[in-house]
């Protein structure tokens, strides 16, 4: 089974670009075509509908340039829209959520914590994941603030410093061996993140797992692409600066009204 068809890719703003990572190291060949939708970003504060309604509005964008596969490289948007996006289209739908499994699985001292958005935080699929590890400590912290220095581009900032500090601090002092990233912005921090905690704690996100299962559901349902070279296409409804940094301008990056 073939499919030159490309992988679609989206998220609220440039956090995304870490799942896009992953997959291109793990599938260089495919094509993929991302939406950094950072006009609406962060999503974590929006209530569900208008998250649903800003995934079906990239979802349509990406069926629109005839993708195979959608990957929804966004915490938020999957936990809140997964389900409702699965139901509008014909189309194969991977998701992100926090790697809350891997963290329980990996902890000794049942105590992790799991950073993320308020509305990967609040949605119904994250508590009904929760509810299935009664002997684990799960410390929450909603990372307010974080996602809007990445997009500005302030990842190395003293105010990132501070807020880093004032959300990690508790959960050192509460003993996690496991600190869990429930958005697919903070990847970008780990250094910075990595520079706070002591080195025992592991830092565990989802971009390997999620370029896995978008693998495995190309294999089992729709088909790899014959082409032997793929020139990745990023879109983005705002300034593209902090897009190109991120990329460190090895591709082009395009404005596009959406």
């Amino acid at each position: 089974m073939q499919n030159n068809q490309a992988i679609g890719i989206f998220d609220s703003g440039i956090g995304g670009t870490s799942i896009w990572s992953a997959i291109h190291q793990l599938l260089p060949y495919e094509k993929t075509i991302y939406l950094a939708d950072s006009l609406n970003a962060p999503y974590g504060q929006k209530s569900k509908e208008e998250i649903i309604a800003l995934s079906i509005k990239n979802t349509e964008l990406l069926l629109d340039f005839k993708c195979k596969l959608i990957v929804i490289a966004c915490n938020t948007a999957t936990t809140n829209a997964i389900k409702e996006l699965r139901a509008l289209y014909d189309v194969s739908f991977v998701g992100i959520e926090p790697a809350i499994k891997p963290a329980v699985t990996k902890s000794k001292t049942q105590i992790i914590g799991i950073l993320a958005t308020q509305g990967t935080l609040n949605s119904e699929l994250f508590n009904k994941t929760t509810e299935k590890y009664h002997d684990t400590k799960i410390i929450e912290q909603v990372g307010h603030g974080l996602v809007q220095l990445i997009e500005k581009g302030e990842i190395n900032s003293i105010e990132m410093t501070h807020l880093l500090h004032s959300y990690l601090d508790p959960m050192i002092e509460a003993n996690i061996d496991c600190l869990v990233l429930g958005c697919s912005h903070y990847p970008y921090l780990i250094p910075q993140i990595r520079m706070i905690l002591p080195a025992h704690i592991q830092i565990i996100d989802s971009g390997e797992a999620v370029a896995k299962q978008t693998q495995n559901v190309i294999k089992e349902r729709l088909g790899f692409t014959t082409e032997t070279q793929s020139k990745p296409i990023f879109y983005t409804n705002t300034n593209s600066k902090v897009l190109n940094e991120i990329l460190e301008g090895k591709y082009e990056v395009e404005y596009k009204k959406f």
